[in-house]
């Protein structure tokens, strides 16, 4: 898998993995697929990436498969939340994989790539919020080394965001 910054022509690509992963962990997770796929929602999941991709302090990188398809998408910036130091944290914004791809290396590849972004930039350690529904996605984040900090806001379906704290040694 060869991780690359992302541009304006991987928008697409982008806002429709993000589509898919999210109908699929949702679904997993026991919630109705039809918000994620709603064609509003996309239009701002959409934008969403462009901003990131067109931002100055946030990073947008994707993941392309050995046929140079577009697979995978990762926003990562300054941390969002007042409690945690941007001089010492970046937050991982956003990590999708089309469900195509899951198990093939690309999730692992954009988690490499954010974690040697936090390396040489000085960073100590970064934030993700991960929906308590996702198993996939909290399993994915432990075998990587993050940990529950104990922080959490309301999520959809019942089911809260839970953010998790990496720590670099």
């Amino acid at each position: 898998m060869r991780v690359r910054e992302a541009s304006a022509e991987d928008v697409e690509a982008m806002a429709d993995i993000h589509t898919r992963a999210r109908s699929a962990y949702y679904a997993a997770g026991g919630m109705a697929a039809a918000e994620p796929a709603d064609p509003v929602a996309r239009e701002e999941r959409r934008n969403g990436w462009a901003r990131a991709i067109a931002s100055r302090h946030m990073t947008a990188l994707c993941t392309e498969d050995p046929e140079g398809r577009v697979v995978g998408a990762l926003a990562m910036g300054p941390p969002k939340d007042a409690d945690v130091d941007a001089s010492v944290h970046r937050q991982l914004f956003q990590i999708h994989v089309h469900p195509d791809a899951w198990g093939r290396g690309a999730g692992r590849a954009l988690h490499r790539a954010f974690t040697g972004r936090l390396v040489a930039g000085g960073f100590g350690g970064g934030v993700v919020e991960a929906w308590e529904g996702n198993a996939r996605a909290r399993r994915f984040y432990v075998r990587h080394g993050w940990r529950v900090d104990g922080e959490r806001r309301p999520g959809p379906g019942g089911a809260d965001y839970v953010r998790m704290r990496l720590r670099l040694s």
